[in-house]
């Protein structure tokens, strides 16, 4: 069984092209990884601050091994507010 992972990142005010670029720069890292299934970047329509990020994986082991596939220096940034994961869930 698949589980799905969400994820929600925040831009600071008029920075929300920078976020849209760095998180557009990781998903091929994501997307890369052994065990993930698929990895979709969300807008906000009506609020351009705001993203989501939705992985899905072959399980919760598979998706916190990726996380060393992403280098420490992509994280942080000027552009993010805040960020949170609603965890995982089951498909």
């Amino acid at each position: 069984m698949s589980i799905t992972r969400i994820n929600t990142f925040r831009a600071k005010e008029r920075l929300s092209n920078s976020l849209r670029e760095f998180l557009v720069s990781i998903l091929p890292l994501i997307e890369q990884s052994p065990g993930c299934e698929s990895c979709q970047l969300l807008q906000h329509q009506d609020n351009v601050n705001e993203f989501v990020i939705i992985e899905v994986w072959t399980s919760v082991a598979a998706h916190q091994a990726s996380v060393k596939n992403i280098p420490p220096e992509k994280f942080g940034g000027d552009a993010l507010v805040g960020g949170s994961a609603l965890g995982f869930v089951l498909r």
